[in-house]
């Protein structure tokens, strides 16, 4: 008689999607009831469903936050099979740790100076550079295989690092040029965090629809990608027409040496960020690796999406802070939240845990970043000149580059690092984040006491 073993195949619940659209719902619709500014403010927007800003700030946010994610859709269509794209064109563990290594040293030699350099050319061409190389990825993509891997890698690399201030410069800008109230940024910057989520989301139904296509390359994600790329691209020049003021560069080298590299609070800023970004692609690197540890069955494709759901939620959190606790302000809102992910982070990295509770420390993690993330962007507007807002936020994440080159050979390609000492290390920086965050709280206090007593 034979005996049938059952396979245990783990993946979460329904009841775990419903509950985080639901949380993500009654967080957006239920806080203009709930929020004692919003008359007091009279202009302010609390919610998508509010009605309170002015016609013209509106019909910008709303452009603004379409471009925004069809960029993340392609973003998100260009690296989401990841190790199963891999794995398809035959690459070993070690070649897909030394592919990611030639992004990674794109990242660290070209996309530190990006910043810098489209802050005096203007953001403009930054994005639509960012269009231009995931379209020349996804027709690359679509009509040769193995020659293109290393060239993919180093352009998506490039991309990525456009992607992280090429769409937030040019909407402060366009912001302070068109005359909106500065309190308005704030309902803006949760929005970006929360329509790129749900961006992420979608690339990946969208992807799965097209999954049985990527062999044949008839109607690949990478079509898809480049489709995205070709209306994003006209969406830009349609929309976003104005010129910029060029600036010199000897103005620009002074101003963002006398701004960034010689003040403490942008310093602090600049290592949160990269902690930030250096832990987030870690788990993007890891958290597959770690839930199918020792042999264990996970429906990873599942997965992701609480993952991408409990950072939409964590971006709606911000806003019933940012307006309502007063004597809990937003730097005191942002040390708990790097605390909390480094904690978490801690716990994923000091021993064997089971797959649910595992689930679970990565959602924290995700809501916790989801919080940051606006509440970053909101204190650069404290503390940073708009001019000098892309060369900070490039240059800043020099350091999670340098970092992720050397963990992706040592850790992947060489082997000799473990994968609970990478997590770890992540959570020892986003822990010293908070504290960085907590002492720029106490710059900002001691400012005040300096300028009350002159």
């Amino acid at each position: 008689m034979g005996v049938v073993i059952e396979s245990d195949r783990w993946e979460p619940k329904p009841s775990t999607f419903i509950f985080l659209s639901a949380a993500c719902f009654a967080s957006i619709c239920l806080r203009p009831y709930f929020s004692k500014s919003n008359a007091a403010r009279g202009s302010g927007a609390s919610s998508l469903l509010d009605l309170g800003p002015s016609a013209p700030f509106l019909h910008f946010q709303r452009g603004f936050l379409l471009l925004y994610s069809l960029a993340s859709a392609m973003d998100g269509l260009e690296s989401m099979f990841g190790e199963y794209e891999f794995a398809l064109y035959g690459i070993s563990r070690e070649q897909m740790a030394w592919y990611l290594s030639i992004g990674a040293v794109a990242s660290l030699a070209f996309g530190t100076f990006s910043g810098i350099l489209f802050d005096m050319m203007g953001p403009r061409k930054a994005c639509l550079l960012f269009c231009i190389l995931h379209l020349f990825v996804g027709v690359l993509k679509s009509v040769v295989r193995h020659p293109t891997v290393w060239i993919s890698s180093i352009c998506l690399s490039l991309a990525s690092s456009l992607f992280s201030f090429c769409y937030e410069t040019w909407m402060v800008m366009e912001h302070e040029k068109q005359g909106h109230k500065q309190d308005l940024l704030s309902d803006t910057f949760w929005l970006m965090t929360f329509f790129e989520s749900l961006s992420l989301i979608s690339s990946q139904g969208l992807a799965n629809l097209s999954v049985k296509d990527l062999e044949r390359r008839s109607l690949s994600p990478y079509v898809l990608a480049a489709l995205l790329a070709i209306l994003s691209a006209l969406c830009i020049r349609k929309q976003w027409n104005r010129s910029y003021h060029i600036i010199s560069v000897e103005s620009y080298i002074k101003s963002f040496s006398a701004h960034v590299l010689r003040d403490k609070k942008i310093l602090a800023l600049a290592w949160t960020q990269a902690s930030i970004h250096f832990s987030m692609s870690v788990i993007w690197i890891l958290w597959a690796p770690t839930l199918v540890a020792d042999g264990r069955e996970v429906n990873l494709s599942m997965i992701y999406p609480c993952f991408i759901g409990s950072r939409m939620l964590g971006s709606t959190v911000f806003p019933w802070y940012f307006s309502e606790v007063k004597s809990f302000g937003n730097e005191d809102c942002l040390t708990t939240a790097l605390g909390v992910a480094g904690l978490a982070l801690c716990i994923v990295a000091y021993d064997y845990q089971e797959i649910g509770f595992l689930v679970i420390l990565f959602c924290v993690f995700h809501a916790c970043v989801g919080f940051s993330l606006p509440s970053l962007a909101r204190l650069r507007t404290m503390y940073l000149p708009n001019e000098l807002r892309g060369g900070m936020i490039s240059s800043s994440l020099a350091p999670a580059n340098a970092a992720i080159l050397l963990f992706l050979l040592k850790g992947g390609y060489q082997q000799n690092l473990a994968n609970s000492t990478i997590m770890a290390l992540s959570a020892f920086g986003l822990i010293i984040a908070a504290g960085c965050i907590y002492k720029l709280r106490s710059w900002r206090k001691q400012c005040r006491e300096d300028w009350h007593y002159t």
